[in-house]
C-alpha cells in the first residue's frame, strides 16, 4: 500500500534532484550563447566565422538526437546524463583557455554533444519516474525549469561579461555543469532501460532516426517555435528600427513570469484535458501575441505580446513533450524525446533564418503578420493526427 502511494507522488527526492539538475545543465550553455559571437570576434574570428561558431552547437545537437534517443532507450540514463554533464564541463573549461578559433569550434561541438545527451536523457529519465496519469503535470514542471533556465542564464551571462569579462561567464558555466553532475549522482535511481517480458516485444537494435508517432508533434512544435525564436533573435532590432518607445529588455523576463504562472495554474489540467483543446487555445493565444507585436507602441502591448507568446509556444512546449511520451510504448520514450527535440532544434534554427529573410524581403511592419502563416499549417497537421493525439488523456 505504502509503495503504491509513493509511486503516485510527483514531488519526491529523485524528481526534485532531476529538476534541479535540469536547470543547471540548461543554464550552462545558455550562459554562453549570447556571448559566443562576440568572444569569437575577440580572438580574431570574422563575422561569418562567429555565426558558424554560434550555430555549430545546435547543428551538432540536431544531428546527434537520433543516436542519443536510441542510446537512452537501451542504456542507463544516469550514465548518459553524467557523460553529457562532463561534455558541458569540458566545453566550459575549454572556452576559458582557448585563444584559437579552431579550438573554439571543437569545444562548441563538445558542447553540442553534452547538450544533446542531457536534453534527451534527463527528460526521458524524468518521465520514467512519473506515474502515467501524472506525466503531463510532471513534464510541465520539467519544461518550467527549462524555461527559467533559458530566461535567467542569458541575463546572468551578459551581466558577468559586462562587469567582469568573458572568463567569469565561462567559469559560471563550468560551475553550473559541475552542479548538474553532482546532482545527478545523488538521484539514486539509475534510469535503467525497460526490460520487456515477452521476446516478441523486444525493442529493435536498429538505429531509428525518428519515432513516427511523435514526428507530427515535433513538426507542430517547430511551427510554434519559429515565431518565438525569430522574436528572440530580432525583437531588439525590430524595436530600434521602428523607434518604438517600449522597454524591450523586459520582454523575455515578462514572458518567463507569465509562463511560470500559466504552468503552475494549469498543471492539474495537463493530464485531463485533450491535446486539441490546448492546441486551439495556444493557436488563439499566438495570434493575439503576434498581432500585439505588430501594434507594439507601448509597454502594455508588449505585455500582451509576451502573454500571447507564452500561451502559445511556451504552453505547447510542455503539452507536446508530455503527449510525445504518451503516444509511444514506454521502452521508446528516449527516441520519442529525441524526435520531440528535433522540432525544437529546427524551430530554433529556422526562426532566425526565416526572420532574416522576412526583414530583407518585406517591410518591417509586415514581419509578424507574415509569421501568422505558420498557424494554419499547425492546424492542418493536427487535423490529420487528431485521433491519436487526443487519445492520450488519462482516463
Amino acid at each position: 500500500m505504502t509503495k503504491n502511494v509513493a509511486k503516485e507522488r510527483i514531488y519526491n527526492k529523485k524528481i526534485i534532484l532531476i529538476l534541479a539538475a535540469s536547470f543547471f545543465y540548461l543554464s550552462s550553455p545558455m550562459l554562453i550563447n549570447p556571448l559566443i559571437t562576440g568572444f569569437t570576434k575577440s580572438i580574431g574570428g570574422s563575422t561569418l566565422i562567429a555565426g558558424l561558431v554560434a550555430g555549430v552547437m545546435n547543428i551538432t545537437s540536431l544531428l546527434l538526437r537520433p543516436i542519443a534517443g536510441n542510446l537512452s532507450d537501451n542504456h542507463s540514463k544516469y550514465i548518459l546524463a553524467s557523460l553529457g554533464g562532463i561534455g558541458l564541463l569540458i566545453a566550459s573549461i575549454g572556452y576559458t583557455l582557448t585563444t584559437s578559433v579552431t579550438l573554439l569550434i571543437i569545444f562548441r561541438i563538445v558542447n553540442g554533444v553534452g547538450y544533446v545527451f542531457c536534453t534527451v536523457c534527463m527528460a526521458t529519465w524524468m518521465a520514467s519516474l512519473l506515474p502515467k496519469n501524472k506525466i503531463g503535470a510532471g513534464m510541465g514542471f520539467y519544461g518550467l525549469m527549462n524555461a527559467i533556465g533559458m530566461a535567467l542564464a542569458p541575463s546572468l551571462g551578459i551581466y558577468l561579461y559586462q562587469n567582469f569579462g568573458y572568463s567569469k561567464a565561462f567559469i559560471a558555466s563550468a560551475i553550473s555543469s559541475i552542479l548538474m553532475i553532482v546532482l545527478v549522482q545523488l538521484v539514486g535511481d539509475r534510469g535503467e532501460p525497460v526490460k520487456l517480458k515477452r521476446p516478441s516485444q523486444q525493442a529493435s537494435t536498429k538505429l531509428r532516426i525518428v519515432q513516427p508517432k511523435v514526428f507530427p508533434i515535433a513538426m507542430m512544435l517547430m511551427l510554434f517555435a519559429i515565431p518565438y525564436f525569430a522574436t528572440q533573435a530580432y525583437i531588439v532590432t525590430y524595436v530600434a528600427d521602428l523607434h518604438l518607445q517600449v522597454s524591450v529588455g523586459m520582454f523575455f523576463p515578462i514572458y518567463a513570469i507569465i509562463l511560470i504562472i500559466l504552468r503552475l495554474s494549469l498543471k492539474d489540467l495537463f493530464d485531463t484535458v485533450a491535446f486539441g483543446k490546448f492546441l486551439y487555445i495556444s493557436l488563439l493565444s499566438t495570434i493575439i501575441g503576434l498581432l500585439a507585436l505588430v501594434h507594439m507602441t507601448n509597454n502594455f502591448m508588449m505585455f500582451i505580446a509576451a502573454l500571447g507568446i507564452a500561451g502559445g509556444y511556451g504552453l505547447m512546449f510542455s503539452i507536446c513533450q508530455a503527449t510525445s511520451l504518451l503516444v509511444v510504448p514506454i521502452e521508446e520514450r528516449g527516441l520519442a524525446n529525441s524526435t520531440f527535440y528535433v522540432g525544437m532544434d529546427l524551430g530554433m534554427s529556422l526562426g532566425p533564418i526565416i526572420g532574416g529573410l522576412l526583414k530583407s524581403l518585406f517591410p518591417l511592419h509586415a514581419f509578424y503578420l507574415i509569421m501568422i502563416v505558420t498557424l494554419p499549417l499547425i492546424w492542418v497537421i493536427y487535423f490529420f493526427n487528431r485521433k491519436n493525439l487526443n487519445a492520450t488523456v488519462a482516463k
